[in-house]
């Protein structure tokens, strides 16, 4: 049985803002999501700068990003996992070549818009796949239900695979997600708009039971 996870997405424009956030989260998330977009692949701009993290938590790196590769080169070393969108990736193998060369999980992710089958060449090379089930790009974007016809496929098809939801996750959708077949879950306004982030978490967590 694959372990469910409650995921926060960080969004961030300085450094400052990063650390804010960051603080308010790390005590209950095992793991963070950082929302890099370079406002190309999509229509705004986070963590686009040299960043820095904290010792002691744990970080995926969500590349909302033209050039993934190019990202990866230059900050592979600061995350623990790196998801890279399948629509962005002009060579692919060279990413995972790369990812796997630094000892690094990796993910890719797909669009609303894009087939599972993009992803089939790769499964045996991925430890997670992410499904946006949102158009990416901003906290709180309406969260539609037919993407999780591709969570049912990936799961009948990699039984064993970390899938992952992002976007529009709240207390509701997150029950219908997981139904699906999905088990890790990243939120980003449900948390981080919380006036009790942690408190958000666990109860996330809590429908997950119910």
């Amino acid at each position: 049985m694959l372990k469910p996870l409650i995921i926060p997405a960080i969004i961030a424009k300085s450094q400052q803002e990063l650390d804010e956030r960051v603080n308010k989260v790390k005590e209950a998330a095992e793991w963070m999501q950082l929302d890099i977009m370079d406002n190309k692949f999509v229509p705004n701009s986070s963590l686009y700068f040299d960043f820095k993290l904290p010792q002691g938590c744990k970080f995926e790196a969500h590349l909302m990003v033209e050039n993934p590769l190019e990202w990866i080169e230059k900050h592979w070393g600061k995350v623990d996992t790196i998801i890279v969108h399948i629509e962005s990736c002009k060579e692919p193998e060279k990413i995972v070549d790369f990812v796997q060369s630094k000892k690094k999980k990796l993910g890719f992710a797909i669009n609303p818009e894009t087939a599972v089958k993009e992803l089939e060449p790769y499964f045996g090379e991925v430890d997670e796949v992410l499904v946006m089930t949102v158009h990416p790009g901003f906290y709180g974007s309406k969260f539609l239900p037919e993407t999780l016809e591709k969570v049912k496929a990936l799961r009948e098809l990699k039984p064993g695979l970390d899938i992952e939801v992002d976007g529009g996750i709240n207390l509701e959708t997150i029950k219908e997600a997981y139904a699906a077949g999905a088990n890790l879950f990243v939120s980003g306004s449900c948390i981080m708009k919380s006036d009790n982030p942690e408190n958000a978490i666990n109860t996330l967590k809590k429908c997950l039971k119910d």
